[in-house]
């Protein structure tokens, strides 16, 4: 199955995706306060924002993530408050199933709890963007073992309505050139497929061999988006109790 491109005016699930799986399908992981929302620090590192942020909305983000914490956003361009910190803002690229074959993959495991360890030093070696202690939970994860050792994985991470994620894709220097990287990403697109939910992905724009891979599969660029993330600081605004707006540590 693959899904039309967004139109321009449309309102689309991916185009604020993680506000989309935290009031959708990862509702259950969802921590608040008024209009932010975001995940569980061990579980993904991404904090969902109204399309239109307002003053206090930041304050609320600023809350949630502690003085100087970090806040981490995709597909979103406004900039954070003049007082945070940047410390990352990078081009991406948003790409969609357009025809993607997708097929179960004979040498794939299943990854667990169990195997977290070893996917947080494959992820350590290879660096294919956050994979923390819990984000297994997100979705399915698939991995190859060679003489027992985990070699290259691909899993879930974003899951707004009706479209799932693909991430997590790497494989050890040891192990590349045979196809591991393309064997995971069309069987976790399989998985996908099989919920009746369509398959995206989230790449660099520098990354461009990887865009040239998945493109090679079947996925299309649907849009090109930024990921940010920026410190709060460490005498953050707070929002009033009541009418007012947001005050900060030097009004209290």
């Amino acid at each position: 199955m693959s899904a039309p491109l967004a139109t321009a005016g449309d309102t689309h699930p991916l185009d604020n995706p993680v506000r989309a799986a935290l009031t959708g399908p990862h509702a259950h992981f969802a921590e608040h306060r008024g209009r932010i929302l975001r995940y569980p620090v061990d579980v993904a590192p991404w904090v969902a924002v109204p399309d239109a942020p307002e003053a206090e909305d930041w304050a609320d983000a600023a809350t949630l993530a502690g003085p100087g914490g970090a806040v981490t956003i995709t597909g979103f361009r406004e900039p954070p408050p003049d007082d945070w910190e940047i410390t990352f803002n990078a081009e991406g690229v948003q790409l969609v199933d357009a025809g993607v074959a997708a097929a179960p993959f004979p040498q794939a495991v299943r990854l667990g709890p169990a195997d977290v360890p070893e996917m947080l030093d494959l992820v350590a070696r290879t660096r294919p963007g956050p994979f923390l202690p819990r984000t297994v939970e997100l979705g399915t994860y698939l991995g190859v073992r060679r003489e027992g050792a985990l070699v290259a994985m691909a899993g879930e991470r974003l899951h707004p309505p009706g479209w799932s994620e693909i991430s997590g894709v790497c494989t050890d220097e040891s192990a590349r050139g045979q196809g591991f990287g393309s064997g995971l990403v069309l069987a976790v697109a399989h998985e996908i497929r099989q919920r009746g939910e369509t398959p995206f992905l989230h790449a660099s724009a520098s990354n461009t061999n990887a865009i040239r891979l998945y493109e090679s599969l079947g996925f299309v660029l649907r849009r090109r988006t930024p990921f940010l993330s920026a410190l709060v600081p460490e005498h953050p605004p707070t929002r009033l109790p009541g009418p007012g707006g947001v005050r900060t540590a030097a009004m209290r």
